[in-house]
């Protein structure tokens, strides 16, 4: 780790906190993909899961732990031996192997979750620590709740973990209820009071609630902090945490304010952010900042004519900078493959020959059913073959009759592990006959929670994209599909989803109709 005083490491929790998310699991496959990702542009540290969680969470920390090449690896643990010891084994053929173990200091969590006196949560903050330190060099420590912790009570949590070998201190706000000005505050209350202070990297980590995550953070590092700890679009549980690529850039834009440095390439923020929304199914807000589609996009004549004067009118960062091009629309029907081979690294995808021509051949029949064929068509079209990939339930074909009269009919042909089947449904409307094929030929146990339609780009030619929300067994997961045709966006979003659900062990009907 740096001694620059300047130098704020990188802590990534997309994999860890961001999952947590309802709906954001991810496969191995995905979760490899976004840590090699986050490795490549700068991450300091990667939380890749919480290994005891279940086997395949431990798995893919394991597998993770040994494909990152520079980062640090951390499993989190809770202050229990077998916790413990299950991140350590996860972690350990890492190259730069952590344990991030916490437990609740605050009196509601202390009275009402743990069920201890402040005495006991002492003793197991000590032997939490311990026994982690045993296992590996670098040690975190997390007092759960910290901004609604007492002082004093904190102050002496901190002294003993560090005191016990913890090498990062995290005073999270977990539940998003600090304001910048009590989080600067008690980072320096704590560093000021601590007498060993100065042995540890303290970290911050902020919840959203309150709409205040990067600000926190922002004042948190003001405060003496050196660790931030943040997600790719600030996925997490509730409101999500705070986003890194709106920290790291409002590091670089504000130098004045925040005259700090990250490792961060920040040229592939829109790429990383493109990779987990992908990954977890979770669309990125329009108005996102960084990495929404309209973060440079100026539609107010006052604005285009100041931007066409001088772009630093209405911007104040390039859109280069976090890997914005601003080309939208040369692609069409006469396009060749190098040239849209070209536009696809101009986009930041790196496709085998395989892959290219595939998606070059889709790109083709896509520009014979639309007019212009925009950045967002292809990314839609790219994204959409990638994640489906690996998929065991797959479309083949599909017609619907549709119309005032009805019944609405589907005519559905899906590819199960290899096997075609055919099947006709009814439904009220089209889009309930679609889903009804599908059930009919892939039975399972999963409802439905959500159904969302959004243009990829304007026009009536433009291509749907469809989300699709289904729960199983308590747990939520999330499916995309992108097409011209908005019935055959929203067959893929639900067999996105679904194959999601298989991919996790789920014990589905469809598993069982696929093998008879």
């Amino acid at each position: 780790m740096s001694n620059d005083q300047n130098r704020v490491l990188i802590f990534d929790t997309t994999l860890r906190d961001g999952e947590q998310c309802p709906g954001a699991t991810m496969t191995l496959e995905e979760k490899l993909e976004v840590a090699e990702l986050l490795d490549e542009m700068g991450v300091d540290i990667i939380e890749a899961g919480f290994p005891i969680a279940s086997i395949g969470d431990f798995e893919a920390v394991s597998e993770i732990a040994r494909r990152v090449k520079r980062a640090v690896v951390a499993g989190l643990s809770r202050a229990n031996p077998k916790d413990i010891e299950r991140a350590g084994e996860a972690v350990r053929h890492a190259v730069r192997p952590r344990i991030h173990t916490f437990i609740s200091t605050s009196p509601v969590h202390m009275k009402y979750k743990l069920q201890k006196e402040p005495d006991d949560v002492l003793a197991l903050v000590i032997d939490q620590v311990t026994r982690a330190r045993n296992l590996v060099d670098d040690v975190e420590w997390s007092a759960e709740d910290g901004t609604r912790t007492e002082m004093d009570f904190l102050c002496r949590c901190v002294e003993a973990a560090i005191k016990a070998g913890a090498t990062t201190i995290n005073i999270p706000d977990t539940v998003g209820y600090t304001t910048p000005e009590e989080y600067r505050t008690l980072f320096e209350t704590v560093r000021g009071r601590v007498p060993n202070a100065d042995k540890a990297i303290f970290s911050v980590h902020c919840h959203n609630d309150l709409g205040m995550a990067v600000a926190n953070t922002l004042a948190g590092v003001n405060g003496g902090a050196r660790q931030i700890e943040c997600t790719i679009n600030g996925i997490g549980e509730r409101a999500g945490n705070a986003a890194l690529e709106e920290i790291v850039m409002a590091i670089k834009t504000r130098a004045d304010a925040f005259p700090y440095e990250t490792g961060i390439d920040t040229t592939m923020l829109t790429r990383a952010s493109k990779v987990v929304a992908n990954a977890t199914s979770f669309p990125v807000q329009y108005n996102k900042a960084i990495v929404g589609r309209n973060a440079f996009a100026h539609e107010s004549g006052i604005h285009q004519d100041g931007m066409l004067k001088h772009t630093q009118t209405y911007e104040i960062m390039t859109p280069e900078s976090v890997g914005v091009t601003k080309t939208s629309l040369v692609m069409g029907k006469h396009s060749g493959r190098n040239a849209f081979r070209s536009k696809l690294a101009e986009l930041g995808y790196k496709l085998s020959d395989n892959e290219l021509q595939d998606a070059f051949d889709r790109f083709k029949a896509l520009a014979d059913r639309k007019k212009h064929v925009y950045d967002e068509d292809i990314e839609a079209l790219v994204d959409e073959r990638l994640a489906t990939a690996h998929d065991r339930i797959k479309l083949v074909s599909l017609s619907v009759i549709a119309g005032t009269r009805g019944p609405q009919r589907a005519t559905m042909k899906l590819e199960i592990e290899g096997r075609v089947q055919t099947e006709e449904a009814d439904g009220n409307g089209p889009v309930d006959a679609v889903f009804n094929a599908i059930h009919a030929l892939a039975p399972h146990e999963a409802t439905l929670e959500l159904y969302q339609v959004h243009a990829v780009t304007e026009g009536t030619d433009a291509q749907a994209e469809v989300s699709v929300r289904l729960n199983s067994g308590g747990r939520s997961v999330t499916g995309r599909g992108a097409d011209p045709d908005t019935l055959v966006a929203s067959a893929k979003a639900y067999l996105a989803a679904l194959n999601k659900i298989i991919a996790r062990g789920e014990g589905l009907h469809a598993q069982h109709a696929a093998a008879e």
